[in-house]
């Protein structure tokens, strides 16, 4: 019999056709009619004729019927389809609660993808699509030098630059910053028992008004205030934490340092300055900057402005090519330290924010889209199987009147409530990993605090369930709405006509299941390796076993030099006490640390060599006490600092490998004298390079001045010793307050926090793919069970058969397991070359990596077999325990 094509057959889905209908009906009365008359010894092709002839004019039939189906659609009115609704949404309910096994584990399957999709768009709204959390957001720019490899000194401008860039440029309605070099815990609460650390940021007195953030309580600061006014502003996580919500602390007094601090606003809920510009960090307070105090104190000052309506960022950047050069040449404040180079460079305060991590979000999306390709594998799945279990009872439905689109909705219907419930699921799963995410401070990703769940993630819930039903439930629809029901219902199993045909479906979709787990692994393991490969990088010193503390210090004094000896006396009483403590092994005083806050000073260059520009290299500065270089592990060639390196005493300085390289190429750097000016240095030892901004990159110069002999920023205490560093946060403390009553009960970190803080962006994603890729190869492994134990089930006779007529129990396993590493390798090898293109498209995210890394696809490949192995031995097992008597008996 001539079959219907499958466009026409499959468009009864989407609404009813009756001249399709009647002209289907007609051609099976004239198939079955020629089919009679052929039974009866006509030729075929007489046969045919005379079907026709009987028939009439089948146009004019057709004509007919066509016209009363119209009329019977145009009477059927909306509440008979509500009705029709309503009782197959009653009826899934119903079979799926005789099957409560099968809905479970679809449910599951499906809220484990779907929630999994919805935590990672959380993530990718927040961090890619949605504006940040600013009114007008977009009109918001970060304006910035271009790169230039001298830290953050590069990166930002002296007080005048921010003056005069504000007062000249004409693109923006105004322009704001901060001081960019703060430290964690850099001021201490007083006046309410033991000092307290916190974390404040000095901000222009407009940096609020620009941004649009209005205080919950209080006021901003006012202009008269920019001048070192003594208020503050308290975040409100701090005001919370700290003043346990009290709405009295508004203009109240607080000890800052020692200084009575006026409190003026309360910022609101909603806004977290380290979520946006310091990711990670914990802000408590703000001040105003005193941009007449800092004016000589260098590029300090970051600049951040908000647009005028209607100025795009190619205008943006003119403008602030035509006002770049007036800052070079600073007529106002000729003896300023700030330095510049190049044009200011304006960009979108988003891409700022989060442009480096879109690269890294989107692999992130992807992979997780796999996962949700694979559940909707594995629901294709198990409908079909669910599917060809019930043929009967389509097909006698089919026989009884119902039509092929009916049929198609019903098997719809039931995975569109799967797919809600797996949404429902999902989303409550969604919601407690973001909640967690949010809370997950040691991860240096930004705007993370501010993850939720909002409209437009229960938006994208819908989408998904409404997805995965209508793909991926809509496979076994058709598939049963295109069987012959006259062939089903002549065989006598259960769905035994569709078994070939649903068995060679289902492997197909097990393959592509298999290829999408290998892409996923593999992405995995090449950001693995990459991750290891990051943790084996030198870092110049040796994290473990060191711990820092924020030191607490008073050097204020009327001369330089008398400000010099007291910090030095301060310094060697700190060192002496804690160096004495049971446990440490040496112990030193430095003002920035690795892999933070950084800058660089005037450029010195060889004695005897003038400066030409670019010629030699701007080094990152650090200032540190005897004994800080052996507590961070750093190798010397050469000496250390001494005490005796007074202030009136030859000036010395450490330079690191590269900045001797840089300086005297092939000769021996100790003993050779810098310039700075006028002022000769030293050069004692020669250090390791250390990674100052970023585990990944590459290394700089570096030279290291001594805290007897010029004025470090802040105090970081770094102790190493032979216990861990948390036995020992007590004892350093308590030594600290007694010789300083005053030392805020700062944070004792561990050095390695500082590194994985470094690396937490990268070990986040990674642990989210692997995780991802994991939960892809469960899947898999259920998918090729679930093929192979249906395989099995569906062959038990011919099974049976076989070992009736001799046929071991070893060999059925070994057919079996046979079967299952064929669509393994299949899948596979589709997979392998997946992967290689996919690790073509993320190979800027690895590290030290080759996309085409051997030992990973080696690891996918074994990985894979095994699952296969597993997933086709239990049903290979129970294959082999057939009994046969039983078999062809039930057969």
């Amino acid at each position: 019999m001539t079959r219907v094509p499958l466009w026409r057959r499959y468009a009864r889905f989407f609404g009813p056709d009756p001249a399709a209908d009647v002209k289907d009906e007609l051609s099976f009365h004239l198939e079955a009619k020629t089919d009679d008359l052929i039974a009866q010894g006509w030729h075929p092709e007489g046969a045919r004729k005379e079907a026709e002839r009987q028939f009439g004019d089948l146009r004019a039939v057709q004509r007919i019927g066509q016209r009363i189906g119209e009329k019977t659609e145009r009477g059927k009115h909306v509440s008979e389809y509500g009705d029709d609704l309503l009782q197959d949404v009653r009826y899934t309910f119903r079979t799926l609660g005789r099957d409560p096994g099968f809905a479970a584990v679809s449910i599951l399957i499906l809220a484990l993808a779907i929630g999994a999709n919805i935590a990672v768009f959380s993530v990718v709204n927040t961090l890619l699509l949605r504006p940040l959390p600013f009114p007008n957001a977009h009109e918001l720019v970060w304006i910035a030098p271009p790169p230039a490899g001298c830290g953050w000194s590069c990166a930002t401008y002296s007080a005048d630059a921010y003056e005069g860039f504000r007062a000249q440029s004409r693109a923006y309605r105004d322009v704001t910053g901060y001081e960019a070099f703060t430290t964690p815990d850099n001021l201490r609460l007083t006046g309410r028992g033991e000092p307290e650390p916190a974390t404040g940021i000095e901000v222009i007195a407009n940096f609020f008004q620009v941004l649009g953030v209005q205080p919950a309580m209080g006021r901003l600061f006012t202009p008269d205030e920019a001048r070192g006014g003594d208020v503050a502003l308290l975040a409100n996580a701090y005001w919370r934490r700290q003043f346990a919500a009290d709405p009295a602390i508004v203009g109240r007094a607080v000890e800052l340092n020692g200084t009575p601090v006026t409190v003026v606003g309360v910022l609101p809920e909603g806004f977290d300055f380290g979520a946006v510009f310091s990711p990670g960090a914990k802000v408590d307070l703000f001040v105003p900057l005193n941009l007449d105090q800092e004016r000589n104190w260098g590029n300090i000052v970051t600049f951040l402005g908000r647009l005028k309506p209607g100025v795009t960022i190619a205008q943006a950047l003119d403008d602030a090519g035509r006002v770049a050069p007036n800052l070079y040449v600073n007529v106002k404040y000729p003896e300023s330290l700030g330095r510049y180079k190049g044009d200011l460079i304006p960009v979108p305060l988003k891409d700022y924010v989060t442009g480096k991590l879109r690269r890294s979000l989107i692999a992130l999306w992807c992979a997780v889209g796999a996962i949700l390709l694979i559940a909707g594998v594995n629901l294709s799945n198990l409908l079909l199987a669910r599917a060809a279990a019930r043929a009967k009872e389509f097909a006698v439905r089919g026989a009884l009147g119902a039509s092929r689109g009916r049929i198609v909705l019903q098997l719809l219907m039931e995975s569109l409530v799967l797919s809600g419930a797996g949404a429902v699921l999902g989303l409550g799963l969604a919601l407690a990993l973001i909640a967690w995410l949010a809370h997950q401070g040691s991860v240096a990703l930004p705007l993370l605090s501010t993850l939720r769940i909002d409209g437009q993630a229960i938006e994208w819930t819908v989408l998904m369930a409404v997805f995965t039903a209508m793909i991926f439930g809509l496979l076994p629809g058709l598939r049963m709405a295109g069987g012959n029901l006259q062939e089903v219902l002549k065989d006598s199993g259960a769905g035994a006509g569709l078994g070939r045909k649903h068995e060679r479906v289902r492997a197909a979709l097990v393959v592509s299941e298999i290829a999408l787990a290998c892409v996923l692994l593999v992405s995995a393991g090449l950001l693995l390796r990459s991750f290891l490969k990051v943790l084996d990088v030198d870092l110049g010193f040796q994290p473990d076993r060191a711990a820092s503390i924020k030191v607490e210090y008073d050097d204020s004094a009327s001369s330089n030099d008398a400000s010099i000896a007291k910090r030095t006396a301060i310094f060697q009483k700190i060192l002496t006490r804690v160096s004495a403590l049971p446990g440490v092994e040496a112990a030193g005083i430095a003002d920035y640390l690795p892999l933070g806050p950084n800058r660089e000073w005037d450029i010195p260059v060889p004695q005897g060599k003038t400066i030409v520009p670019g010629e030699f290299p701007d080094p990152l500065v650090y200032v540190i006490t005897p004994g800080f270089v052996r507590a961070m592990g750093i190798g010397l060639r050469g000496r250390d600092f001494t005490w005796a390196d007074g202030p009136h005493s030859e000036k010395v300085v450490l330079i690191n490998a590269s900045a001797a390289r840089a300086y005297w190429p092939g000769e021996d750097a100790v003993g050779k004298i810098l310039m700075r000016d006028k002022e000769e240095d030293h050069v004692v030892g020669v250090v390791n390079d250390v990674h100052e901004e970023n585990v990944e990159g590459g290394t700089g110069s570096q030279i290291y001045y001594p805290a007897t002999q010029q004025g470090p920023s802040s105090g970081q205490l770094v102790v190493r010793t032979s216990l861990p560093p948390s036995a020992l946060a007590g004892s350093v403390l308590r030594a600290l307050r007694e010789l300083n009553p005053k030392q805020p009960a700062a944070e004792f970190r561990p050095i390695r926090t500082i590194v994985d803080r470094a690396v937490s962006p990268r070990r986040f994603f990674m642990l989210l793919v692997a995780a991802f890729a994991g939960l892809g190869l469960v899947l898999a492994t259920l998918g090729i069970y679930g093929v192979i134990s249906y395989s099995v089930t569906r062959q038990t006779p011919e099974i049976g058969i076989r070992m009736a007529l001799g046929a071991s129990a070893g060999r059925v396993q070994r057919q079996v397991l046979a079967s299952t590493l064929r669509l393994a390798v299949a899948g596979m090898v589709l997979g392998a070359l997946a992967a290689l293109a996919v690790a073509k498209v993320i190979a800027s995210l690895l590290f030290a990596t080759s996309p085409w890394d051997l030992p990973t696809y080696l690891g996918m490949a074994i990985a894979l077999l095994l699952v296969a192995v597993v997933s086709g031995y239990i049903p290979a097992r129970r294959a082999s325990c057939i009994n046969p008597m039983e078999a062809l008996r039930n057969n």
